[in-house]
């Protein structure tokens, strides 16, 4: 299993950006799929992005496309989360994932795939 630490959270205003690191240890990133998670007080936790092991085609939710981007570095055995136009309504703590699929190199993955998870980081949206 890999570990996963993700940073870069914090008080944003609403229209706000924010730029969420997730630094992944103890094997190689270019064999998984990673993704976003977040989870707001009294709700279920849910998939914002995630990309595969292709890099390709990244899967977006709905409720962020057009301000949220995922991106991967396998050097680096980093992924990130940009957040752009940011609302009240992502207030949340985001939580990156990781997943494998041997012979799989898309985006779409069942929330119940990804097994190994960072600690989250906090980012609240407020003016």
């Amino acid at each position: 299993q890999v570990q996963l630490v993700e940073s870069g959270g914090g008080l944003v205003q609403p229209g706000g950006s924010l730029r969420l690191t997730c630094r992944v240890s103890g094997d190689s990133l270019a064999r998984y799929a990673i993704a976003w998670f977040r989870q707001a007080p009294g709700k279920e936790r849910e998939e914002v992005a995630c990309i595969g092991t292709g890099g390709n085609y990244p899967n977006i939710a709905d409720s962020v496309k057009g301000r949220f981007a995922i991106s991967r570095d396998n050097a680096r055995n980093t992924a990130y989360l940009q957040m752009n136009s940011l609302k009240p309504e992502d207030t949340a703590v985001y939580h990156c994932a990781t997943a494998r699929l041997p012979g799989y190199s898309g985006s779409y993955y069942h929330k119940s795939d990804f097994d190994s998870w960072g600690q989250g980081t906090q980012v609240t949206v407020s003016s």
